[in-house]
């Protein structure tokens, strides 16, 4: 496995197709159909903001965003939706995007999503990538990561925790939780450097 940092050019489509599978059953509901998800996160990914792991043959296996100043791995614009919704659909999934979104924590690196294909889980792929999320992080000269994880998501938050990080606060999403399928996200911090 290779872990580095920066999407390689080509494996686009595959990013965006590997986060609509970790992420699709939570933002399926505004972000769908498939077909536009896709379109729309091949559009707004950027290859400078993650962290990916790759097969001995070059295939993505799983990937880690994170979140700077200077944008997010998976975010997009207003414009981005328009472009891939219309002016209808981009103004109703704007308002629940932006309900749904966390702040820019400028003292603490972001991760922004992490992901890991059906067939490479439990090989170590998810800590390798996290161990480079924190060797990122201090590099960028923060001395803490942080991640939200959802209440659905045991497994994820179950990783974490091995790995060092501690929850900080539980926030509940209210009625939005009808539409993404989860009622809590948890706010879990780990130092580094």
């Amino acid at each position: 496995m290779i872990v580095r940092r920066g999407l390689p050019d080509g494996l686009r489509p595959d990013a965006a197709r590997l986060y609509w599978e970790a992420f699709g059953a939570k933002l399926g509901p505004v972000l769908g159909p498939e077909p536009r998800a896709l379109h729309f996160f091949e559009r707004v990914i950027r290859a400078d903001h993650c962290i990916v792991a790759l097969d001995d043959l070059g295939r993505l296996i799983g990937l880690a965003g994170f979140k700077t100043p200077e944008g997010s791995f998976a975010g997009g614009t207003r414009r981005d939706l328009r472009r891939t919704y219309g002016i209808v659909g981009a103004g109703w999934r704007g308002l629940l995007l932006w309900a749904l979104s966390r702040d820019i924590d400028n003292a603490r690196f972001l991760l922004d999503g992490i992901c890991v294909t059906a067939a490479a889980r439990g090989q170590g792929v998810g800590s390798a990538l996290i161990d480079r999320i924190c060797d990122e992080g201090l590099r960028l000269g923060y001395r803490s990561v942080r991640l939200d994880v959802v209440d659905t998501n045991g497994r994820a938050r179950a990783l974490y925790e091995r790995l060092g990080f501690v929850a900080v606060r539980t926030e509940k999403i209210g009625p939005l939780r009808h539409v993404f399928g989860f009622s809590a996200a948890t706010t879990m911090v780990r130092p580094i450097g």
